[in-house]
């Protein structure tokens, strides 16, 4: 499994209001500047995570987006459903997609319910105060040779 480059770049770009939190409110610009996130990109973005009520936006001087909730309260779930929609890994449990081949007699069609939980739970389980926290120091283990 692997994200796609908007849904990795939402995470930079969420990330970075959350650092910013209490701050004056950001704007696209702003957050481009500050995380490399091309300014089209990151335009694009913004309005998507507003409509999904994870940012708020101000209009008018003075006026740009900020957290909707405190950056605790915002998974790495919600930001990958704002963008990519909800978390499924085979399109056999999406609704919205038309069926495989397979569909009529296939044993691990009802397994996937349970797997797309698990990790949807994995991504809630990661909160965006956790994202925007500098990295702990990486363990060097020391090998004798």
């Amino acid at each position: 499994m692997r994200l796609s480059s908007l849904a990795d770049y939402a995470i930079v770009l969420m990330s970075a209001a959350a650092r910013s939190c209490g701050a004056a409110p950001l704007n696209a610009t702003l957050l481009s500047a500050r995380t490399g996130v091309p300014l089209p990109t990151a335009q694009k973005l913004v309005g998507r995570l507003a409509s999904a009520g994870l940012l708020i936006s101000a209009r008018g001087s003075g006026g740009g987006f900020r957290l909707a909730r405190p950056a605790a309260a915002i998974s790495l779930a919600d930001i990958v459903e704002a963008v990519e929609g909800p978390i499924a890994l085979t399109t056999c449990v999406d609704d919205d997609r038309d069926h495989c081949a397979l569909d009529g007699h296939c044993l691990v069609k009802p397994h996937w319910g349970v797997v797309n939980q698990a990790v949807r739970a994995a991504l809630d389980g990661v909160s965006l105060i956790h994202l925007s926290q500098p990295a702990p120091d990486p363990v060097r283990v020391k090998v004798d040779a």
